[in-house]
């Protein structure tokens, strides 16, 4: 989970030095074949919670698995998920990350810079063009997932993953008409908020595929 709404100003000594180090890690990035071994630390400030990677793994396999060889996934603010995704996935399946957080843009085309208080504020060629859309909301409030939802529904054909809080449920079921599932997401620091898995399609049965992609 990530996002806020607006950033701090920053001095231009500050704004340079933030500029070489991206510059740096899109470097490594780009010399690894951008397959997602870029580690970014979570920022609190920013409502980002990593999922442990277990969780990342089984939200990744079992999406490639649902979409085939020639999908395309698009990421909500749930770069750890996208990040599995680029380590697992065939050359094939087209990945998108929407994320406010810009220390992601190193992921070049594959990042889109996403500001939930502007859900629609995305390319046309990005409408229901999405075979999977997984979304994870920065905020657990009604607000912040009727915003998300937009978002969801203009980028999806069909099929929807959405990890929120359980408190959610309610608002989940009547924007999007999803339903929680038996998986729980977990994260790598422990929340107090329970947290389920909602979706639109029979995401438990789906196997996961062990093997290289």
């Amino acid at each position: 989970m990530e996002s806020d709404d607006e950033h701090p100003q920053l001095s231009s000594e500050t704004l340079l030095a933030l500029q070489e180090f991206y510059n740096e890690q899109a470097a490594k990035l780009s010399q690894k074949g951008g397959n997602g071994n870029f580690d970014v630390d979570e920022d609190w400030q920013l409502s980002q919670f990593w999922y442990d990677d277990k969780t990342s793994e089984i939200l990744a396999m079992k999406t490639l698995n649902v979409t085939g060889p020639f999908g395309r996934i698009a990421c909500i603010s749930c770069p750890s998920v996208f990040k599995k995704l680029q380590n697992l996935k065939q050359k094939e399946v087209t990945t998108h990350l929407l994320e406010y957080d810009r220390r992601f843009d190193v992921y070049t085309d594959n990042f889109i810079y996403y500001d939930f208080n502007k859900p629609l504020n995305l390319p046309k060629s990005m409408k229901e063009n999405y075979d999977v859309v997984l979304a994870d909301p920065p905020f657990l409030s009604k607000e912040c997932l009727e915003k998300t939802s937009l978002t969801i529904q203009y980028l999806a054909k069909d099929k929807i993953i959405l990890c929120t809080g359980a408190v959610m449920e309610d608002d989940a079921r009547k924007l999007l008409d999803i339903q929680p599932c038996n998986f729980s997401p977990q994260h790598a620091r422990n929340l107090g908020n329970e947290f389920k898995c909602f979706v639109n399609f029979d995401f438990d049965s789906i196997e996961i595929t062990n093997g290289e992609r």
